[in-house]
Parts: structure tokens; C-alpha cells; sequence
């Protein structure tokens, strides 16, 4: 079993302030919506890994009446500091708030928690420098 994607929401008429974030902030890729599905508004949104394959995918639907997700959240993983650390700057650069306050309180990673054009909570990941991700006791 393995996680297909994440869906979060937005307000209708979301979709450009979810691209900015999504798409341009976080650097995932926006793929179209099957045509059976498209009418309802929203946008995908997919990362790759480096042999092509799809690692991430969240998708952005339309909720009437909305509510931004303030616990709940999508967490994606960076493969190193340095990608975490571009992808905040990026992010602060386009307008978002990153919370770095609790960076090292997550064993094995580093960390920062943000929220999208619509309020919603995303957290942000990669291993740590010095950590063995996966090692068992």
C-alpha cells in the first residue's frame, strides 16, 4: 500500500493563489485534472523524483463553505537542508510566512511549517545532516 496524494482545500477562486504557492513556492508541477473532474474547480499539483516517477501529489479542491485546515497538513520532504532552506526562501520571497520555530523538534529531520494562500497548514521536511533516516534501534 502507498499513498496516492493529499487534498487540501480552497475557496472558490483559490486556484491562482494555490498555483502561486504549490507551483511556484514549492516548485511541485501542475497537471491537469481529468476532464470528468475539472468542472468543479481546483488544481493538481505533482512532484517527481529524479528517475521521473511521481513522489508527491496534492490536490487543491474547491470547499463551500471554507475552512483552512489549521492542524491537519500535508507534509513533503525535501531530499537535503539545502533544498528545505531554498524552497523557504522561495516561499518567503513570494509572500508566505515560514515558521522555522520548530526545526530541530522532529528526530532525524529539520523542519519548517508554513500555510497556503488559503490558510492551510503545511508542513515542510528533510533529513537531517547528521541523522540515519529509517535506522531502527
Amino acid at each position: 500500500m502507498r499513498l496516492h496524494h493529499v487534498q487540501v482545500a480552497c475557496p472558490a477562486g483559490g486556484e491562482d493563489e494555490a498555483r502561486a504557492f504549490y507551483g511556484a513556492g514549492l516548485g511541485l508541477t501542475e497537471v491537469p485534472k481529468p476532464p470528468e473532474l475539472a468542472g468543479r474547480g481546483g488544481c493538481w499539483f505533482r512532484g517527481y523524483g529524479a528517475g521521473g516517477e511521481v513522489a508527491a501529489e496534492i490536490h487543491v479542491g474547491v470547499e463551500d463553505p471554507f475552512a483552512p485546515a489549521r492542524k491537519a497538513h500535508p507534509a513533503v520532504v525535501t531530499d537535503d537542508v539545502a533544498e528545505l532552506e531554498s524552497t523557504a526562501a522561495r516561499l518567503e520571497a513570494a509572500g508566505f510566512t515560514v515558521d522555522w520555530s520548530e526545526r530541530r523538534t522532529f528526530t532525524g529531520y529539520e523542519r519548517f511549517h508554513t500555510r497556503d494562500g488559503a490558510g492551510n497548514r503545511v508542513e515542510m521536511l528533510a533529513p537531517a545532516p547528521d541523522a540515519v533516516v529509517g535506522a531502527s534501534a
